[in-house]
């Protein structure tokens, strides 16, 4: 590789970006969802495809996975000593619910997430009996409450879903009651909906959504459109896994164009063969705004701050820098406190 040499035009544009590598994870605050496809024994065995998810879940700050079929209790731990071992920036944990499923085949909802900028405040197992509507997810929803004290919204609810492709439009639909149990129960307004709706390619036909409250009550926003591809198959182009968010205040505490599916396969330079052994799904994921102490209380001095960047790179460069070790001290120390 030929050795990067700075002068006076290139030196501070390469500071600037690593100012960037180091400045974008404390601005935004990332959530993924992630079908892993039949995750347990097998495949936490398996080290190259281990070493991908790990690589893969490091990029979130909360991760929902599901297809977990962990059977020994022992697939999830080493999953997450291994990403403990890999990010030494941060300390990762779990939540499960209980082993879901009508028949012998069962999966569990499990969300990995980073103890030092995530706590959970309660969890709820959706017990889905409905007066009338009894037994209407084939994996009813495993309801996490969690606190983000560097997120701008500070605390929200996280809805996970794994439908029956069978069924899905009718469970879809179903995460409406859902939804007003949870609301009335934590009395609650920020809630995201995520997972595999199985939301696309003939399981979900436009003409049905009608008949999805999801769809049709506007306090509802999904940020996975249909034109997402979050299959790993070149020869499938279906959104199946979606992310829907209600309301303004929510919607507002959004990065936006942040939500889409992490093609893992490109970044990491893998085959589609090689890709499928690690699942037959992309991650989704958007990121949330983060608080920024010291930035908030600068938004007098942004004039200038322009006007130094007028005069060249070298001087943005020193300003921005200045700017993030104030940041980050702050943010740090706020979060210290809050948690």
């Amino acid at each position: 590789m030929m050795p990067v040499t700075a002068n006076k035009s290139t030196g501070p544009w390469i500071t600037l970006a690593l100012f960037a590598n180091v400045l974008c994870p404390l601005l935004a605050f990332k959530i993924c969802a992630f079908n892993v496809q039949s995750f347990g024994d097998s495949k936490s065995a398996d080290v190259p495809v281990m070493h991908t998810l790990i690589r893969i879940l490091s990029r979130c700050d909360i991760a929902l996975l599901q297809e977990v079929r962990d059977h020994k209790r022992e697939a999830i731990p080493t999953l997450l000593a291994a990403l403990n071992r890999y990010d030494s920036h941060h300390d990762y944990d779990f939540v499960a619910s209980e082993r879901l499923g009508r028949s012998s085949y069962q999966e569990q909802y499990v969300f990995v997430y980073r103890t030092d900028t995530v706590s959970v405040k309660d969890q709820y197992q959706y017990p889905d009996t409905q007066k009338g509507d009894v037994d209407a997810f084939a994996r009813e929803p495993f309801v996490v409450w969690f606190r983000a004290p560097r997120t701008v919204l500070g605390e929200f609810v996280l809805i996970p879903q794994h439908t029956s492709p069978s069924n899905a439009t009718k469970e879809i639909d179903e995460l409406y009651d859902v939804f007003v149990a949870i609301k009335k129960k934590w009395r609650v307004e920020n809630v995201m909906f995520l997972g595999d709706f199985n939301a696309a390619c003939g399981y979900v036909a436009k003409k049905n959504r009608k008949n999805i409250r999801l769809y049709t009550d506007p306090s509802f926003i999904w940020l996975i459109g249909d034109d997402i591809d979050t299959t790993v198959r070149e020869s499938t182009n279906c959104a199946y896994d979606r992310i829907i968010i209600h309301g303004e205040n929510f919607a507002r505490g959004i990065v936006p164009n942040s939500a889409g599916a992490f093609n893992f396969a490109e970044e990491y330079r893998l085959t589609e063969e090689q890709a499928e052994e690690v699942s037959d799904h992309y991650p989704v994921e958007v990121a949330l705004r983060v608080r920024t102490p010291g930035l908030a209380r600068q938004r007098g001095p942004l004039s200038p701050l322009v006007r130094n960047a007028l005069k060249g790179p070298a001087a943005l460069a020193r300003r921005l820098i200045k700017g993030l070790i104030h940041t980050f001290y702050n943010s740090t120390v706020h979060n210290t406190t809050s948690v």
